[in-house]
Protein backbone atom coordinates (compact mmCIF):
# COMPACT_ATOMS: atom_id res chain seq x y z
CA UNK A 1 0.00 0.00 0.00
CA UNK A 2 1.53 3.27 -1.06
CA UNK A 3 1.52 5.74 1.76
CA UNK A 4 -0.65 9.04 1.07
CA UNK A 5 2.43 11.93 0.98
CA UNK A 6 -0.16 14.65 1.72
CA UNK A 7 -0.67 14.31 5.43
CA UNK A 8 -2.07 17.85 6.67
CA UNK A 9 -2.31 17.36 10.73
CA UNK A 10 -3.35 20.99 11.38
CA UNK A 11 -4.06 23.33 14.68
CA UNK A 12 -7.40 23.74 14.00
CA UNK A 13 -7.60 27.69 15.77
CA UNK A 14 -8.36 30.43 13.35
CA UNK A 15 -5.44 32.26 12.20
CA UNK A 16 -5.17 35.78 13.53
CA UNK A 17 -7.98 37.87 12.55
CA UNK A 18 -9.94 34.65 11.13
CA UNK A 19 -13.23 34.14 12.22
CA UNK A 20 -14.10 30.24 13.03
CA UNK A 21 -16.49 28.91 11.20
CA UNK A 22 -20.33 28.36 12.74
CA UNK A 23 -23.23 26.18 11.66
CA UNK A 24 -25.69 28.29 8.90
CA UNK A 25 -28.71 29.15 10.66
CA UNK A 26 -32.04 27.65 11.09
CA UNK A 27 -33.77 26.10 8.22
CA UNK A 28 -36.78 24.12 7.10
CA UNK A 29 -36.92 21.28 4.71
CA UNK A 30 -38.63 22.93 1.08
CA UNK A 31 -39.81 18.97 0.74
CA UNK A 32 -39.76 16.16 2.62
CA UNK A 33 -41.76 12.95 2.27
CA UNK A 34 -41.68 8.99 2.78
CA UNK A 35 -39.95 6.26 0.44
CA UNK A 36 -40.84 2.69 0.56
CA UNK A 37 -37.87 0.75 0.33
CA UNK A 38 -39.57 -2.91 0.27
CA UNK A 39 -39.20 -5.62 3.40
CA UNK A 40 -41.35 -3.80 5.60
CA UNK A 41 -39.59 -0.82 6.03
CA UNK A 42 -40.36 3.54 4.74
CA UNK A 43 -37.61 5.98 5.33
CA UNK A 44 -38.17 9.59 6.08
CA UNK A 45 -36.26 12.04 4.02
CA UNK A 46 -36.35 15.92 3.19
CA UNK A 47 -34.52 17.84 1.22
CA UNK A 48 -33.18 21.47 2.11
CA UNK A 49 -31.61 24.77 0.87
CA UNK A 50 -31.36 25.96 -3.07
CA UNK A 51 -33.80 23.34 -4.83
CA UNK A 52 -31.21 24.35 -8.45
CA UNK A 53 -28.13 23.98 -5.40
CA UNK A 54 -25.09 21.90 -4.99
CA UNK A 55 -26.66 18.18 -4.41
CA UNK A 56 -25.22 16.82 -1.75
CA UNK A 57 -26.47 13.85 0.92
CA UNK A 58 -25.99 13.68 4.57
CA UNK A 59 -25.62 10.16 6.33
CA UNK A 60 -26.06 10.13 10.07
CA UNK A 61 -24.28 8.19 12.46
CA UNK A 62 -25.31 5.53 15.20
CA UNK A 63 -26.61 3.53 13.11
CA UNK A 64 -30.13 4.30 15.21
CA UNK A 65 -29.63 7.74 15.70
CA UNK A 66 -31.77 10.06 13.20
CA UNK A 67 -30.97 12.89 11.15
CA UNK A 68 -31.02 16.71 13.31
CA UNK A 69 -32.12 19.63 12.59
CA UNK A 70 -28.66 20.82 13.30
CA UNK A 71 -27.34 18.56 10.95
CA UNK A 72 -28.93 20.65 8.07
CA UNK A 73 -26.67 23.80 9.01
CA UNK A 74 -23.20 21.81 8.08
CA UNK A 75 -24.24 23.35 4.35
CA UNK A 76 -24.45 26.91 3.38
CA UNK A 77 -28.67 26.74 2.01
CA UNK A 78 -27.74 29.25 -1.03
CA UNK A 79 -25.49 27.06 -2.80
CA UNK A 80 -26.63 23.52 -1.51
CA UNK A 81 -29.38 21.23 -1.98
CA UNK A 82 -29.20 18.80 0.54
CA UNK A 83 -31.13 15.68 0.92
CA UNK A 84 -31.27 14.13 4.67
CA UNK A 85 -32.93 10.69 5.90
CA UNK A 86 -33.50 8.59 8.76
CA UNK A 87 -32.15 5.25 7.91
CA UNK A 88 -33.54 1.74 8.25
CA UNK A 89 -35.46 1.32 12.06
CA UNK A 90 -35.25 5.24 13.23
CA UNK A 91 -36.06 8.82 13.33
CA UNK A 92 -39.37 9.22 11.64
CA UNK A 93 -39.01 5.98 9.46
CA UNK A 94 -40.68 3.13 10.44
CA UNK A 95 -40.98 0.16 11.90
CA UNK A 96 -39.46 1.66 14.71
CA UNK A 97 -36.10 0.08 15.77
CA UNK A 98 -36.49 -2.87 13.75
CA UNK A 99 -33.47 -4.62 12.88
CA UNK A 100 -35.07 -7.09 10.44
CA UNK A 101 -33.41 -6.25 6.55
CA UNK A 102 -31.31 -3.95 8.05
CA UNK A 103 -27.86 -3.90 6.78
CA UNK A 104 -24.96 -1.76 5.68
CA UNK A 105 -25.93 -3.08 2.17
CA UNK A 106 -29.53 -2.23 2.44
CA UNK A 107 -28.34 1.19 3.58
CA UNK A 108 -26.17 1.47 0.36
CA UNK A 109 -29.11 0.22 -1.85
CA UNK A 110 -31.23 2.94 -0.08
CA UNK A 111 -29.04 5.72 -0.47
CA UNK A 112 -29.52 4.84 -4.79
CA UNK A 113 -33.25 4.75 -4.85
CA UNK A 114 -33.22 8.01 -2.75
CA UNK A 115 -30.70 9.41 -5.16
CA UNK A 116 -32.67 7.75 -8.67
CA UNK A 117 -35.47 9.67 -6.85
CA UNK A 118 -34.49 12.82 -7.05
CA UNK A 119 -32.98 12.45 -10.62
CA UNK A 120 -29.03 13.47 -8.89
CA UNK A 121 -26.44 11.82 -11.07
CA UNK A 122 -23.72 12.56 -8.80
CA UNK A 123 -23.46 14.46 -5.15
CA UNK A 124 -21.13 15.33 -2.69
CA UNK A 125 -21.38 12.79 0.41
CA UNK A 126 -21.07 13.71 4.20
CA UNK A 127 -21.06 11.47 6.96
CA UNK A 128 -19.89 10.59 10.75
CA UNK A 129 -18.81 8.52 12.81
CA UNK A 130 -21.14 5.46 11.47
CA UNK A 131 -22.41 7.82 8.83
CA UNK A 132 -18.63 7.62 7.91
CA UNK A 133 -18.65 4.25 7.48
CA UNK A 134 -21.57 4.02 5.68
CA UNK A 135 -20.36 7.05 3.53
CA UNK A 136 -17.35 4.79 2.63
CA UNK A 137 -19.29 1.77 1.82
CA UNK A 138 -21.40 3.50 -0.32
CA UNK A 139 -18.41 5.74 -2.12
CA UNK A 140 -16.38 1.94 -3.02
CA UNK A 141 -19.81 0.94 -4.10
CA UNK A 142 -20.86 3.67 -6.31
CA UNK A 143 -17.44 6.04 -6.93
CA UNK A 144 -18.86 7.54 -10.01
CA UNK A 145 -21.68 9.09 -8.37
CA UNK A 146 -19.71 10.62 -5.36
CA UNK A 147 -18.26 14.03 -6.47
CA UNK A 148 -16.61 14.31 -3.01
CA UNK A 149 -16.77 12.36 0.50
CA UNK A 150 -16.34 14.52 3.54
CA UNK A 151 -16.03 12.17 7.01
CA UNK A 152 -15.68 13.27 11.06
CA UNK A 153 -14.66 10.46 13.35
CA UNK A 154 -14.10 7.56 10.97
CA UNK A 155 -14.98 4.49 12.01
CA UNK A 156 -14.34 1.02 9.86
CA UNK A 157 -16.10 -1.39 12.18
CA UNK A 158 -12.97 -3.59 12.80
CA UNK A 159 -13.03 -5.67 15.67
CA UNK A 160 -10.15 -3.54 17.21
CA UNK A 161 -12.48 -0.81 17.00
CA UNK A 162 -15.39 -2.74 18.66
CA UNK A 163 -13.43 -3.98 21.52
CA UNK A 164 -11.64 -0.71 22.06
CA UNK A 165 -15.02 1.12 22.84
CA UNK A 166 -17.52 -1.54 24.22
CA UNK A 167 -14.84 -4.01 25.97
CA UNK A 168 -11.30 -3.01 26.86
CA UNK A 169 -10.29 0.61 25.71
CA UNK A 170 -12.51 3.34 26.52
CA UNK A 171 -13.24 2.05 29.99
CA UNK A 172 -9.90 3.01 31.49
CA UNK A 173 -11.08 6.46 30.60
CA UNK A 174 -14.15 6.63 31.85
CA UNK A 175 -14.00 4.19 34.45
CA UNK A 176 -17.19 5.71 36.49
CA UNK A 177 -19.37 5.86 33.23
CA UNK A 178 -18.21 2.40 33.03
CA UNK A 179 -20.29 0.85 35.89
CA UNK A 180 -23.49 2.54 34.45
CA UNK A 181 -22.88 0.66 30.94
CA UNK A 182 -22.20 -2.65 32.10
CA UNK A 183 -24.82 -2.74 35.22
CA UNK A 184 -27.18 -4.05 32.91
CA UNK A 185 -25.28 -6.99 32.64
CA UNK A 186 -24.54 -10.15 34.26
CA UNK A 187 -21.23 -10.59 35.80
CA UNK A 188 -20.66 -13.86 34.27
CA UNK A 189 -21.65 -12.39 31.01
CA UNK A 190 -19.29 -9.22 30.92
CA UNK A 191 -16.32 -10.85 29.27
CA UNK A 192 -18.62 -10.51 25.46
CA UNK A 193 -20.70 -7.61 26.34
CA UNK A 194 -21.42 -6.65 22.57
CA UNK A 195 -23.37 -10.66 22.85
CA UNK A 196 -24.78 -9.73 26.39
CA UNK A 197 -26.12 -6.87 25.01
CA UNK A 198 -27.66 -8.51 21.90
CA UNK A 199 -29.68 -10.80 23.98
CA UNK A 200 -30.60 -7.91 26.69
CA UNK A 201 -31.73 -5.57 23.99
CA UNK A 202 -34.14 -8.05 21.72
CA UNK A 203 -35.45 -9.80 25.54
CA UNK A 204 -39.00 -11.03 25.50
CA UNK A 205 -39.56 -8.27 28.68
CA UNK A 206 -40.01 -4.84 27.49
CA UNK A 207 -38.00 -3.00 30.89
CA UNK A 208 -35.12 -5.31 30.26
CA UNK A 209 -34.87 -4.04 26.82
CA UNK A 210 -34.97 -0.47 27.71
CA UNK A 211 -33.25 -0.49 31.09
CA UNK A 212 -30.06 -2.08 28.49
CA UNK A 213 -31.17 0.50 25.84
CA UNK A 214 -30.91 3.71 28.43
CA UNK A 215 -27.19 2.38 29.60
CA UNK A 216 -25.87 2.07 26.00
CA UNK A 217 -27.07 5.02 25.39
CA UNK A 218 -25.75 6.76 28.19
CA UNK A 219 -22.22 5.56 27.96
CA UNK A 220 -22.29 7.10 24.30
CA UNK A 221 -23.37 10.19 25.20
CA UNK A 222 -21.01 10.56 28.09
CA UNK A 223 -18.01 9.77 26.05
CA UNK A 224 -18.55 11.73 22.65
CA UNK A 225 -17.68 14.65 23.78
CA UNK A 226 -15.17 16.68 25.72
CA UNK A 227 -17.12 18.61 27.85
CA UNK A 228 -20.55 17.01 29.64
CA UNK A 229 -23.76 18.28 27.74
CA UNK A 230 -26.74 17.72 29.97
CA UNK A 231 -28.59 18.25 27.07
CA UNK A 232 -27.55 16.12 25.14
CA UNK A 233 -27.33 13.01 27.63
CA UNK A 234 -30.92 14.15 28.09
CA UNK A 235 -31.91 13.54 24.34
CA UNK A 236 -29.93 10.09 24.07
CA UNK A 237 -31.44 8.78 26.87
CA UNK A 238 -35.27 8.85 26.30
CA UNK A 239 -36.17 5.66 26.25
CA UNK A 240 -37.85 5.76 22.54
CA UNK A 241 -34.88 7.43 21.35
CA UNK A 242 -32.27 4.22 23.40
CA UNK A 243 -34.27 1.61 22.12
CA UNK A 244 -33.65 2.21 18.18
CA UNK A 245 -30.25 3.65 18.93
CA UNK A 246 -28.74 0.68 20.85
CA UNK A 247 -30.56 -2.24 19.37
CA UNK A 248 -29.40 -1.41 15.57
CA UNK A 249 -25.95 -0.26 16.64
CA UNK A 250 -25.32 -3.70 18.83
CA UNK A 251 -27.40 -5.62 15.90
CA UNK A 252 -24.93 -3.96 13.40
CA UNK A 253 -21.74 -3.90 15.86
CA UNK A 254 -22.52 -7.77 16.12
CA UNK A 255 -22.15 -8.64 12.50
CA UNK A 256 -18.51 -6.25 11.90
CA UNK A 257 -21.54 -3.93 10.02
CA UNK A 258 -21.92 -6.62 7.31
CA UNK A 259 -18.62 -6.01 6.30
CA UNK A 260 -15.36 -8.65 5.92
CA UNK A 261 -12.87 -7.41 8.03
CA UNK A 262 -10.86 -4.64 7.53
CA UNK A 263 -12.52 -3.97 4.23
CA UNK A 264 -12.92 -0.41 4.34
CA UNK A 265 -9.47 0.49 4.29
CA UNK A 266 -8.30 -2.23 2.24
CA UNK A 267 -10.62 -0.93 -0.21
CA UNK A 268 -9.50 2.88 -0.44
CA UNK A 269 -8.25 2.65 -3.74
CA UNK A 270 -11.43 2.78 -5.21
CA UNK A 271 -12.13 6.39 -3.98
CA UNK A 272 -8.99 7.38 -6.00
CA UNK A 273 -10.24 10.29 -7.82
CA UNK A 274 -12.34 11.67 -5.49
CA UNK A 275 -11.13 14.49 -3.17
CA UNK A 276 -12.46 14.24 0.43
CA UNK A 277 -11.34 15.74 3.73
CA UNK A 278 -11.04 13.52 7.10
CA UNK A 279 -12.09 15.65 10.09
CA UNK A 280 -11.06 13.65 13.44
CA UNK A 281 -11.38 15.11 17.35
CA UNK A 282 -7.21 14.18 18.68
CA UNK A 283 -9.30 12.94 21.93
CA UNK A 284 -12.08 11.19 19.96
CA UNK A 285 -13.01 8.13 22.54
CA UNK A 286 -15.69 6.56 20.70
CA UNK A 287 -13.46 6.31 16.86
CA UNK A 288 -9.80 7.30 17.88
CA UNK A 289 -7.88 9.30 15.51
CA UNK A 290 -5.67 5.93 14.45
CA UNK A 291 -8.39 4.95 12.12
CA UNK A 292 -8.64 8.62 10.36
CA UNK A 293 -4.70 8.60 10.03
CA UNK A 294 -4.89 4.80 8.65
CA UNK A 295 -7.73 5.75 6.06
CA UNK A 296 -5.49 8.95 5.39
CA UNK A 297 -2.62 6.93 4.61
CA UNK A 298 -4.69 4.71 1.85
CA UNK A 299 -6.44 7.08 0.30
CA UNK A 300 -4.66 9.39 -2.26
CA UNK A 301 -6.20 12.79 -2.22
CA UNK A 302 -7.77 13.07 0.64
CA UNK A 303 -6.82 15.79 3.49
CA UNK A 304 -6.85 15.25 7.44
CA UNK A 305 -7.89 17.94 9.29
CA UNK A 306 -7.27 16.68 13.69
CA UNK A 307 -8.82 19.01 15.64
CA UNK A 308 -6.57 19.21 18.65
CA UNK A 309 -9.07 20.29 21.35
CA UNK A 310 -12.08 17.99 20.55
CA UNK A 311 -13.83 14.76 20.93
CA UNK A 312 -15.99 12.83 18.49
CA UNK A 313 -19.46 14.57 17.99
CA UNK A 314 -19.97 17.27 15.54
CA UNK A 315 -20.97 20.67 17.84
CA UNK A 316 -17.30 20.41 19.43
CA UNK A 317 -16.52 23.61 18.13
CA UNK A 318 -13.29 22.66 16.00
CA UNK A 319 -15.06 19.98 14.77
CA UNK A 320 -17.53 21.84 13.43
CA UNK A 321 -15.39 24.91 12.14
CA UNK A 322 -13.49 22.10 9.99
CA UNK A 323 -16.91 20.32 8.47
CA UNK A 324 -18.51 23.82 7.78
CA UNK A 325 -14.61 24.98 5.76
CA UNK A 326 -14.91 21.52 3.90
CA UNK A 327 -18.75 21.94 2.67
CA UNK A 328 -17.62 25.86 1.47
CA UNK A 329 -14.78 24.55 -0.58
CA UNK A 330 -16.50 21.70 -2.06
CA UNK A 331 -19.33 24.19 -2.70
CA UNK A 332 -18.61 24.70 -6.62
Amino acid sequence: MALNPDTSFVDTHPQAGEAAAVLYPPIEPFASGHLDVGDGHRLYWELCGNPHGQPAVFLHGGPGSGCSADQRRLFDPARYCVLLFDQRGCGRSTPHASIEANTTWHLVEDIERLRRMLGVQRWLVLGGSWGSTLALAYAQAHPEQVTALILRGVFTARREELRWYYQDGASWMFPDEWTHFVAPVPVEERHDLLSAYARLLTDADEATQLRAAVAWSRWEARTIILRPDPVSLAQRTEPRFSLALARIECHYFMHGAFLEEGQLIRQADRLRGIPGVIVQGRYDMATPPRTAFELHQAWAGSDLRLVEAAGHAFKEPGITDQLIRATDRFAG
